[in-house]
């Protein structure tokens, strides 16, 4: 098994392309493209209705925001899929502010969340608030982290996120238990 069947393409791509190696993010683009589109529609279909960004629109601002971060280490595809995803809640983010500061408190940001997520409303700031304190989740417990960006984010199953950061289904559950109660906990602290 030659290295790019043992380590895989996109990685061999990631790895090219932190190490400056022209024409690598030319050739990765059409690798993660697909992937990247339907997670942008997926955070994008529980935005408002006249919500102004589009999938592609999003899928190119994150492209974007990869070329101006050319120091960036990206492990493997797992991580550069969650750092993507957490790149595109920013930009959604960031976008919900812009917005939010020209209509006068009009908050517009809906977060992609499920039901075990419904203590965030998504007509206030508790989306920009979730990202913070997703942010801080991270610094605190990165797997912990990914485990909810890739479960309620990225849309995938327990067993797609276990492969992914290479734990058990069990340990994903009990790490989305964890990190929920502990969203809740920093969200709502009186409650």
């Amino acid at each position: 098994m030659d290295r790019r069947e043992e380590v895989g393409e996109i990685t061999l791509l990631l790895d090219s392309w932190a190490r400056g190696e022209p024409g690598a993010m030319d050739q990765l683009l059409p690798l993660v493209y697909d992937q990247l589109h339907r997670l942008a529609q997926s955070m994008l279909r529980n935005e408002r209705m006249d919500h102004t960004l589009q999938g592609t629109a999003l899928v190119n601002e994150v492209f974007g925001q990869l070329l101006k971060l050319r120091k960036v280490t990206v492990k493997d595809r797992a991580h550069f899929y969650t750092f993507s995803a957490k790149l595109m809640r920013r930009l959604l983010v960031d976008h919900a502010r812009r917005v939010n500061a020209a209509k006068r408190g009009a908050f517009l940001t809906r977060v992609p969340l499920e039901a075990e997520l419904a203590w965030v409303t998504p007509l206030d700031e508790s989306s920009i608030d979730l990202s913070r304190a997703l942010d801080e989740l991270g610094e605190l417990n990165p797997v912990k982290a990914q485990a909810v960006e890739l479960r309620y984010f990225l849309g995938c199953t327990v067993d797609e996120a276990a492969t992914l950061l290479s734990v058990s289904p069990s340990s994903i559950d009990r790490d989305i238990r964890f990190s929920l109660a502990w969203l809740h906990e920093r969200l709502h602290p009186a409650q």
